[in-house]
């Protein structure tokens, strides 16, 4: 069998605060194979975007990694130094924000960002990486890109920019790219030529990719493995056939109903009763309980990660499979 790219296990990031301790991640496990596709979809603050900082070694103070191992290529980055981690960051492993201007310095030129990523990672010459930049901002429909790399980051549209930035990420084809939500800012037109990109770029180099959103439409046309995150944990995993087709959990159909498509025309949307809770006061057992309306007493006691018609679910009670 083929080593996973990135391979996380019982991964735990904690935030420490006068109010307590916050499990922004808190045992989290998946792996995503070379070629593979997998989403990550939940609400906001279900700890999608920090599950990808834990990753990349961006996590800051108050916040820290506090156990789990994370694998990329069988190297366990929690292990590595400060430096090593830099040289795989943009190289081996990158990542793309929601927001582009984390990525773009707002004093230099387009073409000057692109050529020191390419020079700081690849032994070729300034037009060698020149024309990497070009052909990197071809694929993600930049028009003009001659003109485009001579100019600054606040001369272009907000939805140019988020293009600009995910270019980058490509530029020197790493083994592992996390995107945080890229495609937010983009029109659908431009959203569906780079999610087209970003499958093309996965079948040619073995690129894993994980697809961090809270678009189950995009998922469903993207992904090959889709995790269901809320409060911190993965609560279903499996193929995206068997998630969005046939969801387990409660929250996994609850999210699934509250799809506006998936309403009859003229009736009330549907939504899952009552809010994400605090992180700092997380009720015992599933956190999920408190606005499940399968849940029993043995809720108060934490579901474990068990094998359910070959998909990972952490559910006492999981919904029956339709015919």
């Amino acid at each position: 069998m083929t080593m996973p790219t990135l391979q996380v296990e019982n991964l735990q990031t904690h935030f420490k605060s006068r109010g307590g301790i916050a499990r922004a991640v808190d045992d989290v496990s998946f792996s995503v194979a070379p070629g593979q596709v997998m989403g990550l979809v939940g609400e906001s603050g279900s700890g999608k975007s920090m599950t990808g900082y834990s990753i990349m070694g961006l996590i800051d103070a108050p916040g820290r990694v506090v156990g789990g191992r994370i694998l990329l290529n069988g190297q366990d980055l929690r292990t590595v130094s400060a430096e090593q981690m830099r040289s795989l960051r943009g190289n081996r492993i990158a990542m793309i924000f929601q927001d582009p201007m984390m990525t773009l310095s707002p004093v230099l030129r387009i073409d000057t960002q692109m050529v020191e990523t390419v020079l700081a990672h690849q032994s070729i010459g300034k037009q060698a990486a020149l024309t990497l930049a070009r052909d990197a901002l071809v694929r993600v429909g930049i028009a003009a890109p001659d003109e485009r790399l001579h100019a600054y980051p606040h001369q272009f549209s907000g939805g140019m920019r988020q293009r600009v930035a995910i270019a980058i990420a490509l530029l020197n084809r790493p083994d592992l790219i996390i995107c945080d939500e890229p495609t937010t800012a983009l029109d659908v037109t431009i959203q569906g030529q780079i999610l087209f990109e970003m499958q093309k770029l996965c079948r040619e180099t073995g690129t894993a990719l994980i697809w961090i959103t809270h678009d189950l439409s995009v998922v469903a046309g993207l992904a090959d493995t889709v995790s269901v995150m809320y409060a911190g944990r993965i609560v279903e995993s499996g193929t995206v056939a068997q998630v969005l087709s046939q969801p387990r959990h409660p929250y996994t159909h609850g999210l699934i109903a509250s799809a506006p498509s998936r309403n009859p025309r003229g009736s009330p949307l549907r939504q899952i009763p009552g809010s994400t809770p605090s992180l700092l006061k997380l009720p015992s057992g599933c956190a999920f309980r408190d606005r499940c309306s399968y849940a029993t007493e043995v809720c108060t006691d934490t579901p474990p990660t068990r094998t359910v018609d070959g998909r990972a679910l952490r559910c006492f009670h999981p919904i029956e499979a339709m015919p």
